[in-house]
Parts: C-alpha cells; sequence; structure tokens
C-alpha cells in the first residue's frame, strides 16, 4: 500500500512558476484531446477510442514528457470507465466534457531522479527538466504537481502494513461536526474526539473571507487593490485547508491508535450524508455544506488498512433517535446529553449514536460504554496574522 506526501513548493524562482504553469496548460491540452476524440466517438456511433489510439494521436505532438502524456489520458480512460459502471445507477452522470485551462503534472516513479536535496523531473527530449529544490524519500514512487491555492508537490511513498494481529473486537465510529468522531466498542470502552477545533478555523476563515469579499465589493475589479484583497483571500484559504488538513488527519490517528490499543479487528464507519438534506437555516447550512466528512471516511479507510483493521461503512439512519438501553422512546435530541424520558437514562449523544450501530453493522446490541476517553486531535495554532491578513491591512490603508 502507499501514502501521499504532500510538499508545499514555496519561494520558487519565477521563471520556474512560469515553466509549471505553462506545462500545465499544455496538460490541459492532451485532456482535451482525449475528450473530443471520445465525444466524436460517441456522437457518430464510433468505437471508443482505446489506450492505443490515444498514443498515435499525442505522439510528439506536446511539450511534455511521453510518460506525462501517457499517465494523462490514463487517467481520463479511468474516467470514463468509472463514469461507464456509475451511469448503471445513475444515467444522468456524464463523461468529461469540460475544457480545462490546466491539469496536474504526473510522472511515474521510473521518470523521476532524487539527487541531493531536490528532485528533477523530465518534461522530454530537448527540454530542460523542472529542478525542485525538495527532500523526499528514497523510495519516492509516482509524483504529480496541483494547484491548491499554491503548487503543491504530491508523492507517492510505498508504506509496508503492520505485523499486529487484528483482534476479536468490534468498534463503530459515528462521525460529527462538533465532535469529530465517537468510538465505541464491544467491550465497554468509548472514545470521543473534539472536532471544535476544525469547526472554529473554518468560522475564522469564513468571517476573514467575508471581511474581503466586503472591501472588494468597494474596488474596481482588476484595480491595485483588488488584486491585492484576492491575493489576501488565496493566502487565507490556503493557509486555513493546510491546518485543516492536519488537524484532521490527527483526529482520525487518535482513533486508530484508540483501536489498535484496544485490539479492534473489524471498524464500522457510519455515513451521515442524510444529515445534509435536513432544512435548519443558511448558518447550519454553511457548517453542513463545509463539513468533510467524506474525508474522514477516507482517512479511517486508509489508515484502517494500514493497520489490518477491517473497516466498511454503511447508514447510520435512527441511530442519533433512539435511546441505547431500552429503545422505546425514540427523540430528536438537544445539547450534548441524550436523556431518556421512558427509563431515565443519560449519556453523551454522540456516544448514544455510536452504541446504536452495533445492531445495524454486526447484528448484536451491546451495553452503553461506562468509560469514555475524550482527545483533542491537536493544538490549533492561530497566529495573529491568521486573524486578518496583512495583505489586507495593506489594501484597506491603501
Amino acid at each position: 500500500m502507499e501514502t501521499v506526501y504532500i510538499y508545499q513548493l514555496t519561494r520558487l524562482a519565477p521563471s520556474l512558476i512560469r515553466r509549471i504553469r505553462e506545462a500545465s496548460m499544455e496538460a490541459a491540452k492532451v485532456w482535451t484531446l482525449c475528450r473530443d476524440m471520445h465525444l466524436h466517438a460517441r456522437q457518430n456511433r464510433l468505437p471508443w477510442p482505446t489506450r492505443k489510439d490515444f498514443q498515435k494521436a499525442t505522439k510528439r505532438k506536446f511539450a511534455l514528457h511521453s510518460q506525462t502524456i501517457q499517465m494523462i489520458y490514463n487517467t481520463f480512460l479511468a474516467n470514463v470507465d468509472s463514469c461507464r459502471k456509475a451511469r448503471q445507477q445513475n444515467p444522468k452522470m456524464r463523461y468529461p466534457y469540460k475544457d480545462k485551462r490546466s491539469y496536474p503534472l504526473m510522472w511515474p516513479a521510473q521518470a523521476l531522479s532524487i539527487e541531493r536535496g531536490r528532485i528533477v523531473l523530465p518534461m522530454g527530449y530537448g527540454r530542460a527538466s523542472l529542478v525542485l529544490p525538495v527532500t523526499v524519500p528514497e523510495i519516492a514512487g509516482a509524483c504529480k504537481i496541483v494547484w491548491n491555492d499554491g503548487y503543491e508537490l504530491h508523492i507517492s511513498v510505498p508504506v509496508a502494513p503492520t505485523e499486529e494481529p487484528t483482534g476479536p473486537v468490534r468498534a463503530t465510529v459515528d462521525l460529527g461536526e462538533i465532535h469529530q468522531a465517537a468510538v465505541t466498542t464491544n467491550t465497554g470502552v468509548a472514545l470521543v474526539v473534539s472536532g471544535r477545533g476544525i469547526r472554529s478555523l473554518k468560522r475564522r476563515q469564513n468571517m476573514a473571507l467575508g471581511k474581503i469579499a466586503r472591501k472588494r465589493s468597494r474596488c474596481q475589479k482588476g484595480s491595485r487593490r483588488w488584486r491585492k484583497l484576492q491575493h489576501a483571500r488565496l493566502k487565507t484559504s490556503a493557509r486555513t485547508k493546510r491546518q485543516i488538513r492536519d488537524l484532521r488527519h490527527k483526529g482520525t490517528r487518535k482513533v486508530m491508535d484508540f483501536c489498535v490499543t484496544n485490539g479492534v479487528g473489524a471498524l464500522y464507519i457510519g455515513n451521515p450524508h442524510g444529515v445534509r438534506d435536513q432544512q435548519t437555516g443558511r448558518y447550519h447550512h454553511q457548517r453542513m455544506a463545509q463539513w468533510e466528512y467524506g474525508k474522514d471516511i477516507d482517512y479511517l479507510t486508509h489508515k484502517s488498512k494500514q493497520h489490518r483493521i477491517v473497516s466498511f461503512t454503511g447508514t447510520e439512519r435512527g441511530t442519533s433517535s433512539q435511546c441505547p438501553v431500552c429503545g422505546k422512546h425514540r427523540r430528536k435530541p438537544k445539547g450534548r446529553q441524550w436523556r431518556c424520558k421512558h427509563c431515565g437514562f443519560q449519556g453523551h449523544r454522540d456516544v448514544v449514536g455510536s452504541a446504536n450501530m452495533h445492531p445495524i453493522a454486526f447484528g448484536e446490541k451491546i451495553a452503553f460504554p461506562q468509560r469514555i476517553t475524550y482527545r483533542r486531535p491537536g493544538p490549533a495554532r492561530v497566529r495573529r496574522r491568521d486573524k486578518e491578513p496583512l495583505a489586507v491591512a495593506r489594501a484597506s490603508t491603501s
């Protein structure tokens, strides 16, 4: 199995940034050519182009490395294949159709070379290679350069799974927005990982972007002050995304450490997708739209695979509204404590939802955990510039 290391490409020379941008635009032309060939075949009821057809059409026509071009049309074919399977369930799914101005640059493991304190990425015969001052592992695999409010280098690194044997314990995970995850086992222990740090970062970002938007509304588009505010907006968004990603990884790591310590061999991850369909006001809708529970599921799945823990996802419908003790009383919970009017039970709201997942996942009812551990994913370090970007302060005085 593999994991991905992400490196921020900062302090690059302007000429190198220009070359990366031009190469990304060239990669977009490769994708567009593949899209046009596939669209032409569909509209004229011809055989769909294969990998060999794309190889002939792109050979020696683009200023990119041949293996980079190969990875682009292989990715296109994979998207077409996944869309074909998805259309069996949803016929409205569309094959790739959009025009792209830029596209990530990709290289396989055998194309790149690693030297002292830098990585060399070839650009094809007769063209200078991209030399990035980044120290990467010597066993690095495939890599790509993507734009995520700034250029990033993503490198796949093989990771050997742990040799720890899986235990007989079963656990369920209830994902949330206030609490990132609530885990219960059939042995009577539970873990609650706070998500308030992630929530506060998102709220601070929304306030900062709103302040920038109000200032930009008084500017003429394209002016010097407008460009400063645009730069401040991108800088604030990129910094917050990195902070949230860091806390999200640390929170899911707390869940995995808890599972390994308690000998968990099977992990059920509830999918809270139905929560977004509720009409609860625009402020709550904003929080729900920014809730990245899909990434939590991906992170938990990847980390559980590394620890040889069987993980699977499923519904969690009705688990938060039913009493875990008597099972007779149903109510919409208010606050963080769940109170049953029938049997007098009181317990943590998210732990109640996690405990009620055991009959759905494993077909057995468990006793409510008597020992609950509370953890924070990590310190959310907020610097002075995070509250109001320096570029905004300078632009406001100009």
